[in-house]
């Protein structure tokens, strides 16, 4: 079995989910710097094909896009396949590790709030909601 095969068949779908959701994926580093640099909010929804990805987090991701208060930008990186690009994102998330499936509101090039997996795994998707309402509020 080719695994390219098998990964495709697995991720493809993920990124399709965020990219109907109205999230702009980001594949590159030189990507993600442009976007992430700007002035202004962007929620970034960190991806992955774990089962908290997509039975919390792209469900959240996705009722977000419906909320009153929007950040300028929503955005994604897809964890373990746009390394480069990931790590790049990641390296706006000062003071966190490494998690997928995450969100980080960057507002101003600058990490604002966090939603980390620990906050997201074995939680419903309603309260990962509750914690993006509640920075955007405060953010956007």
């Amino acid at each position: 079995m080719d695994f390219n095969f098998y990964v495709n068949d697995i991720v493809g779908p993920a990124r399709q989910e965020m990219e109907d959701a109205g999230y702009q994926p980001l594949g590159t580093p030189e990507e993600v710097e442009t976007t992430l640099s700007q002035d202004g909010t962007t929620l970034v929804m960190v991806n992955s094909v774990c089962g908290c990805a997509g039975g919390i987090a792209r469900p959240a991701a996705a009722y977000m896009k419906n909320y009153e208060k929007q950040p300028d930008r929503f955005v994604t990186v897809f964890a373990g396949q746009d390394k480069e690009a990931t790590d790049t994102a990641r390296s706006y998330f000062t003071g966190y590790a490494p998690s997928s499936p995450s969100f980080a509101l960057i507002k101003d090039g600058e990490i604002k709030r966090m939603v980390e997996r620990h906050e997201i795994e074995g939680h419903e998707p309603i309260e990962v909601v509750q914690q993006l309402e509640k920075a955007l509020d405060e953010h956007c």
